[in-house]
């Protein structure tokens, strides 16, 4: 058992970019480095974070969220993915 995992919820500490990268790649099995972190927190469209001096932290909600966001529904086959993105693609004026 690691010590963030030992602590109350509420005393659980932010995570660092590499540390952020890494629990996302192992929570969520998606391809995240911390480099992609540092782009996304320049450009926009990553997790929410806060800073420490020079450090970004990261909480684990926010990350939860962020990679929930990119992950797709649930199909049983690439037809039915291609037919919920129709129905949830923006429509053009």
């Amino acid at each position: 058992m690691t010590e963030a995992t030992s602590l109350p919820e509420d005393e659980v500490p932010p995570l660092r970019r590499v540390e952020a990268a890494a629990y996302v790649r192992r929570k969520f099995n998606i391809s995240c480095a911390a480099s992609y972190l540092m782009r996304l927190a320049s450009i926009g469209g990553g997790p929410s974070f806060r800073k420490a001096g020079r450090y970004p932290l990261y909480s684990r909600e926010d990350l939860d969220a962020w990679a929930s966001a990119k992950i797709g529904p649930k199909v049983k086959s690439t037809s039915e993915l291609t037919a919920f993105r129709a129905i949830s693609a923006p429509v053009s004026p």
